[in-house]
């Protein structure tokens, strides 16, 4: 194992720049000649466009230029598409609305884009933006996912009926019926998934430029998918073949996959550099962030369990509606739909059905987060097999054991979209129970009562899937080249933007090459020097772009074995490669990998016939995806007075397959319970039910957790390495969040449980645990 290779836990080599001031963000890019650019932004969440009057906003001092979506449609600029199709309730395709860049005739959502204003000075374009004069007729709104496909509820798009955009279905429901009809136990439980917004640490911006001589756009803008937002920017949009956009996407403060998709301010800041000839620049203001960005979860589900009499699962079911917003993100339908195999969760449940209806409403698009439907599945099993424990009087430690998938029926297809390849569920649990002193539990609960304050625990055994080609294509791309003095350059189809991939991908480097670790640069985020990339996002990066980085390091060394046999006159076959180095095998004679580079430089060392040079590019699709998994135990106490609610106790055993960098994988895991906490004790976007306006517009409103809101995280690692990827790893970026969000709401239900509350929904702010108490003594 070398010092800085695979397993070992290597420091963020980013970090002394990001924190030392010198990281290279969009907004630190200041550009001679730019111009700057304010989005004029609708008031009202429905509203008809009747007129839009922009000539005292042009006449204003240093006003370059007022456009509107009369102006795009005339230059003959497209809308923003979606990317998941689904379909409607009798078969036929989900009908796509229009998502212009610049609404011109109806608008959707408070915050939506009606005409941009260009000016000098960034002061200057937010003055004639106020000036800009836009003429609405405002229509009732719709904002609540429960009742948006209720009759009489107003219509978001005429032609979608009811709101409804698609229905979709998945699992054989008249056997799940017949599970419910014979089971001894059925227990309901009706929920609701909040709307949270991603909150990125660094707000959306980008700066776009044209360049006339070869009429070539490029895009400065923070993303976590540079190429798919290319394909869609140049095909959907721009109408231009990809080779004309260049994207680079720099240091980004968070994406968590918000920012994982195109946005109309990326098509407007190109539109407006052609228009005007010179660069244009725009960064979010935070209110702007907190009503623009995409959302995300918002679903009301209603779901069942069905046991026999000895607890064993029989059957389950979910029937869930999920908020669009008022318009189709790029990928709007994904969450909801595309990670409804995590239903299975870790268990052998036999049936399993699930309906979604994805309903239109007059608010912010939805997208993927942090876990993008992973945790919304897990959320339904395990509050569900909670509350079945409690009702049928089964230990829920005991009921989770009874339905474990055991080691050897691995691998085991859960008959429900998954197949898992490994995993070692019921001693991942038992681990979790034994470092979190489950056993001591009734002490420190009767102690928390003495105090006059209720004490609960939670479980949560999770899964998920990463990187992986289901439900479509999930190559990615990785280039090795050496420079003529032995540099190693490594450019990657992925994005890093807080996952230490600087760091992740020059320990393979290190371990497959044999190179220092200071040899290795590592290149990512620009279309121009990356020639393919799917991005990150979905706990893919290291499992998929490691994968790559192999079969490029393999090729590297077969070309430089070849140079090597050349260079030592022996026989390609008497050579072995061990640790950067090319041996003669039963001699003493070698040539290391960083020789062999700078000799390919030299035509004079090299074979007759061979290529100059070493470099070499891979793309993989992975054999299978892989399944991280885990059991979170988490412990809260709640001040019956306040109603305040305090992780006082959280640890998390997981399976993240080999830990490439145990240090990076703790901090992925910290981060992911963070977020998923977050959304079950305070966070929520929430609208006015009758106008449609935001009311968590600032973060005086919308609730961030801080540091002080949680415990000392223990994070346990238990390894047990992937089959469907060449080093056994799995995913860990979205691990934390997929267990976090179901394990503290089940410590919160069962706190509240002794007064007789059977199911509390997130967020547990304060004041709604405080007046749930007050009911519960009441009653």
């Amino acid at each position: 194992m070398r010092e800085y290779g695979i397993g070992q836990s290597v420091p963020r080599v980013e970090d002394r720049r990001l924190l030392t001031g010198l990281g290279n963000y969009t907004d630190d890019r200041k550009v001679a000649g730019q111009a700057h650019m304010a989005v004029v932004r609708s008031p009202h969440a429905a509203a008809r466009v009747i007129s839009i009057d922009s000539d005292a906003a042009t006449a204003m001092p240093g006003v370059l230029a007022v456009l509107t979506g009369k102006d795009a449609d005339a230059d003959g600029l497209g809308g923003l598409s979606c990317s998941v199709k689904r379909r409607q309730r009798d078969g036929q395709p989900m009908i796509e609305p229009p998502f212009p860049i610049l609404a011109h005739d109806a608008v959707n959502m408070v915050g939506v884009a009606v005409a941009i204003v260009v000016a000098e000075r960034l002061d200057q374009a937010l003055d004639a933006a106020e000036m800009v004069d836009v003429d609405y007729e405002v229509l009732d709104a719709a904002t609540d996912t429960g009742t948006a496909l209720d009759p009489g509820v107003p219509q978001v798009w005429q032609d979608v009926a009811n709101n409804e955009s698609f229905y979709f279905t998945l699992g054989d429901q008249a056997a799940v019926e017949d599970a419910f009809a014979a089971a001894a136990h059925v227990v309901d439980l009706e929920f609701t998934v909040t709307r949270v917004s991603a909150n990125t640490m660094e707000p959306r911006g980008a700066i776009g430029f044209y360049d006339p001589s070869d009429e070539r756009y490029t895009l400065y803008a923070g993303m976590q998918s540079p190429h798919r937002v290319r394909s869609e920017l140049a095909g959907s949009i721009l109408r231009i073949p990809e080779a004309r956009l260049r994207i680079i996407a720099p240091d980004m403060g968070g994406g968590f996959g918000m920012r994982g998709a195109p946005f109309a301010e990326h098509a407007l800041v190109l539109w407006a550099a052609r228009r005007l000839g010179r660069p244009v620049r725009w960064v979010a203001t935070r209110s702007e962030a907190l009503a623009t960005d995409y959302h995300a979860r918002d679903n009301v589900s209603s779901a069942g369990l069905a046991l026999d009499a000895d607890g064993k699962f029989l059957g389950l079911r979910v029937s869930t509606k999920a908020n669009l917003g008022g318009y189709l993100s790029f990928a709007g339908p994904h969450s909801p739909t595309n990670n409804l195999g995590g239903l299975s969760g870790v268990y052998t449940t036999p049936q399993i059905f699930a309906e979604v209806r994805g309903a239109y409403t007059h608010t912010s698009p939805t997208t993927a987060y942090r876990g993008a439907g992973r945790p919304e599945a897990s959320y339904a099993v395990e509050r569900l097999i909670d509350t079945a424990a409690v009702e049928i009087g089964i230990d829920p430690v005991e009921l989770r054991r009874r339905n474990l998938i055991p080691n050897d029926a691995l691998p085991y297809d859960t008959g429900f979209v998954f197949t898992y390849d490994t995993g070692d569920f019921e001693a991942v649990m038992d681990k979790a129970v034994e470092v979190a002193d489950r056993a001591g539990f009734t002490a420190r609960q009767a102690a928390a009562r003495d105090q006059g304050k209720l004490r609960g625990l939670g479980i949560a055994c999770v899964i998920e899937i990463a990187g992986g080609p289901l439900p479509i294509p999930n190559e990615e791309s990785a280039a090795i080249s050496f420079e003529s003095d032995g540099g190693v350059t490594v450019a990657m189809g992925t994005h890093s933007h807080g996952q230490g991939h600087e760091t992740a991908f020059r320990q393979i480097a290190s371990e497959l090459l044999g190179l220092e670790f200071d040899q290795i640069s590592i290149v990512y985020g620009d279309t121009d020097k990356v020639h393919h990339g799917k991005g990150t996002f979905g706990s893919r990066s290291i499992s998929v772009g490691g994968a790559a980085l192999q079969r490029a390091s393999e090729k590297i060394i077969d070309k430089a074995q070849r140079i090597a046999a050349h260079l030592l006159e022996t026989a390609e076959a008497d050579i072995r490669f061990d640790d950067g180095n090319f041996i003669v095998e039963g001699t003493d004679r070698s040539i290391s990998l960083t020789d062999v580079a700078k000799a390919a430089y030299a035509p004079a060392s090299m074979p007759t016939g061979m290529e100059i040079g070493l470099a070499e590019t891979a793309i993989v699709l992975p054999p299978g995806p892989t399944y991280p998994n885990g059991c979170h135990v988490c412990e809260v106490e709640i001040d019956r007075d306040t109603g305040v609610v305090e992780i006082v106790n959280y640890v998390v055993v997981d399976d993240c397959g080999r830990m490439l960098n145990p240090m990076l994988v703790k901090g992925q895991v910290h981060g992911g319970i963070a977020q998923g906490a977050g959304q079950a004790l305070m966070e929520e976007v929430v609208y006015d039910s009758d106008s449609g306006q935001l009311l968590t517009g600032s973060y005086m409103d919308y609730t961030m957790p801080r540091a002080d809101d949680f415990p000392s995280f223990e994070v346990v690692g238990h390894e047990v390495p992937s089959d469907n990827n060449p080093f056994g790893f799995k995913g860990a970026g979205e691990a934390g969040t997929v267990g976090a969000l179901p394990a503290v709401m089940n410590a919160v239900c069962d706190a509240l449980r002794p007064l007789g509350v059977r199911n509390f929904d997130m967020p547990a702010t304060s004041h709604r645990v405080w007046q749930a108490i007050q009911d519960a003594e009441a009653t």
